[in-house]
């Protein structure tokens, strides 16, 4: 666990800089304005040990209030975790404009620094080297 913050960090210089794709959509402003805002869609995987799906999933079927604010508090939106067999899949989207200070606000969270200590286990990196957690996937085809 006390490799935890620098594996982080060092996927966060990884996923910054993976592909993504980024989409813009007007959203109303205040003043019945319409504003453009930058969204950039993510899909990464990573493995669950077999033995922890069950405890993987009973984590998330009720996650901690204080992950799910960071979570959006980190301009996430459109987050979901789908599982086959003893791989997971995420997809979320992000609206920010600093997204490397977003992951490290993450991180440096108490609150979603102890959830870690509690998924974490459950999880394997999708890599023989184990030099990723969750892998940024390249996405190949998108529709409104």
């Amino acid at each position: 666990m006390k490799l935890l913050l620098p594996v982080f960090i060092s996927f966060l210089l990884f996923f910054t800089t993976a592909c993504m794709k980024t989409n813009t959509h007007p959203v109303a402003d205040n003043g019945n304005q319409e504003r453009v805002q930058e969204v950039r869609r993510y899909g990464q995987i990573i493995k669950v040990k077999p033995e922890m799906i069950q405890r993987y999933k009973e984590l998330h079927a009720a996650p901690w209030p204080g992950v799910l604010k960071m979570i959006k508090d980190c301009n996430i939106r459109n987050y979901s975790i789908y599982l086959q067999d003893t791989l997971l899949f995420a997809y979320f989207e992000y609206t920010g404009t600093d997204f490397q200070a977003d992951m490290l606000k993450m991180a440096q969270d108490s609150i979603t620094q102890a959830w870690w200590k509690e998924t974490d286990p459950c999880q394997e990196s999708i890599r023989a080297d184990g030099k990723s957690w969750w892998l940024t996937m390249e996405e190949v085809f998108h529709t409104d």
